[in-house]
């Protein structure tokens, strides 16, 4: 009886100090103005805080780059809007925030998670989730090579780390995946979850992007997952012939619509505001902002961050 109640003492014991861990692998704790603090206590979760937000990019400036870039240097549309949202994460340090535990916190580094077929043209394939950190001075060009590689490594037929843990996941029953679930979560609400575990998971993220328009598809709002701490979801849709007024008439653009979902609780709209602003920035002139054609400029995705 003795060694029971030392075991229940040390299990509360460190309990009571989990609560008071603020330290995390991946990311800095934040001061927050009270208000914020009580918002993380009235939604404690991504899905009662989410925010949509619609806009659009006018592509004609973006298709012709990407006519030049696309043979130079095999650049896609995919390739673009991935490498304008690393720049809109460097240049609004504040969108790329997340909140777990009740507590905020700036996150190291930015991460962009984007999904892919595993084979290109089969429409049966599995999805994979490849997840990028930006690198500090890199280019558009450097970019698209890296992520090539990686769509590479996962369009072999090489076993990877993540297909493992699936297939290990997959022989187990229910209720040990609950119990598994239920502890990593717990782990990270603690701060007490691995580095290591949180820098392979997809969903441990600045943002995740998903290219509809590459499948044919209209743009919808996604939600955010709970598992995680991504504060921060894009959809891409199939480019649109859409009615705009410019200089007062009315014409006929082509616009590639962008759908983003928003964890509110890392920050108010307008910050969240100018992060879009700044992707369509980039998008809309990209021979500035990309670059790295024979003849221009090759500026850094991470110009601004300081």
């Amino acid at each position: 009886m003795t060694y029971l109640w030392l075991g229940l003492g040390l299990l509360g014991g460190a309990w009571f100090l989990a609560q008071w861990k603020r330290s995390r692998p991946d990311g800095d704790l934040l001061a927050a103005h009270p208000y914020r603090r009580l918002f993380w206590f009235i939604t404690p979760s991504r899905s009662q805080a989410l925010v949509t937000f619609d806009t659009s990019v006018d592509v004609d400036a973006l298709t012709a780059y990407l006519s030049e870039a696309g043979p130079a240097f095999g650049a896609t549309l995919t390739h673009a809007v991935v490498a304008a949202c690393f720049t809109a994460l460097a240049e609004v340090p504040r969108m790329n925030r997340f909140v777990t535990g009740h507590r905020l916190y700036q996150r190291r580094g930015e991460w962009l998670t984007f999904s892919m077929k595993r084979k290109r043209l089969d429409v049966n394939a599995k999805l994979a989730m490849v997840k990028l950190s930006l690198t500090r001075g890199e280019t558009f060009a450097s970019l698209v090579a890296r992520i090539d590689h990686r769509i590479g490594e996962e369009r072999t037929d090489t076993v990877t780390r993540e297909d493992k843990e699936y297939g290990l996941f997959d022989v187990l029953p229910n209720p040990a995946l609950r119990v598994i679930v239920r502890v990593a979560r717990w782990l990270d609400e603690h701060h007490l979850l691995p580095g290591w575990f949180m820098e392979g998971d997809g969903l441990f993220t600045s943002a995740v992007v998903a290219n509809l328009g590459s499948l044919g598809m209209a743009a919808g709002h996604h939600h955010l997952y709970e598992w995680g701490n991504c504060p921060l979801f894009l959809v891409v849709g199939k480019v649109e012939s859409v009615p705009v007024v410019v200089d007062g008439a009315v014409v006929i653009r082509r616009r590639l619509p962008l759908k983003w979902t928003f964890d509110e609780r890392i920050d108010d709209g307008l910050n969240a505001r100018k992060g879009i602003d700044a992707v369509v920035r980039v998008l809309e002139d990209p021979r500035a902002e990309l670059g790295c054609l024979p003849t221009g400029p090759a500026p850094a995705l991470d110009r601004a961050r300081p």
